[in-house]
């Protein structure tokens, strides 16, 4: 991933559970609304991680085969 495309939304704190919350902005331009599942992967950056929809995967899956 290029840093230039990157942006940033803010900062989350992890919660007891584990949890976090997606930043409202973040949620907005990305079409993430509530009941959606997101894929959890590492990213080439030392500790980072990035959310994708499942959609999105079975998309690119489907345009392979």
């Amino acid at each position: 991933m290029n840093p230039r495309e990157m942006e940033v939304y803010g900062a989350v704190k992890v919660g007891e559970r584990g949890q976090i919350v997606i930043p409202s902005e973040a949620r907005k331009k990305r079409g993430i609304s509530p009941g959606d599942f997101l894929i959890v992967v590492s990213t080439p950056m030392k500790d980072g991680i990035a959310l994708i929809k499942a959609e999105m995967v079975k998309e690119m899956i489907q345009k392979m085969s």
